[in-house]
């Protein structure tokens, strides 16, 4: 199988990536700069200068792009949308490193975490630019899309259990009541989902056990 991991650089690229190589996948690095991760293969390129040529080859396209700052946020939907074009009508997959901030709260899926009262401030525009490319995304329906969302606390430097749990849209608490799961957990569901391929054009998430 051969994947290409987009800003392979990046906190989650790296993990991603590692576990694909790791699991002996043919794995290609997409970085606009050096390589700095195990994968043998490097794709040098912006992210919003991608073509569909460059992804023909591929089976699974992971898209680890993420930003926090204000003027970057809209690069979520600006960069997504190339890579959907990139992809449309083929049959390579793409994989997006969602946020929680979209996930429901309720069992009519009206209302999602990022609009609830105690929903940190802080994370608003983040949430509500990865809601918004969630959004976007549901409307393509030439391209083999999932969204995978990461618990609430989504931590970078937490432990791999080697354990989780594969929720859908709704936020997911563990067995502790828990909203959490580590990057390097969550590089596992990523690789998971790419090798399996289960939930084409749905949004999935993942909570540590």
């Amino acid at each position: 199988m051969k994947i290409a991991v987009i800003c392979a650089n990046g906190k989650a690229g790296k993990l991603i990536t590692e576990e694909a190589v790791n699991r002996g996948l043919d794995v290609t690095a997409v970085v606009r700069g050096e390589n700095k991760t195990k994968a043998p293969h490097t794709l040098q390129k912006d992210i919003l200068e991608i073509k569909a040529e460059d992804l023909k080859s591929f089976d699974v396209v992971i898209d680890a792009f993420g930003t926090w700052l204000p003027e970057t946020l809209p690069m979520h939907s600006t960069s997504l949308k190339v890579l959907c074009d990139a992809l449309a009508g083929t049959q390579t997959r793409l994989l997006v490193v969602g946020g929680a901030g979209s996930l429901y709260v309720n069992p009519e899926h009206t209302l999602q975490l990022y609009q609830t009262p105690d929903f940190p401030k802080e994370y608003m525009p983040t949430a509500t630019a990865q809601a918004k490319e969630l959004d976007e995304l549901r409307k393509r329906n030439d391209v083999k899309w999932t969204f995978v969302s990461p618990a609430g606390d989504f931590q970078p430097d937490g432990e791999r259990t080697g354990k989780y749990i594969l929720a859908g849209e709704e936020l997911k608490l563990n067995s502790k009541g828990e909203s959490v799961i580590s990057y390097a957990d969550y590089a596992i569901a990523m690789i998971d989902e790419a090798v399996k391929g289960n939930n084409i054009q749905k949004r999935i998430s993942v909570v540590k056990e």
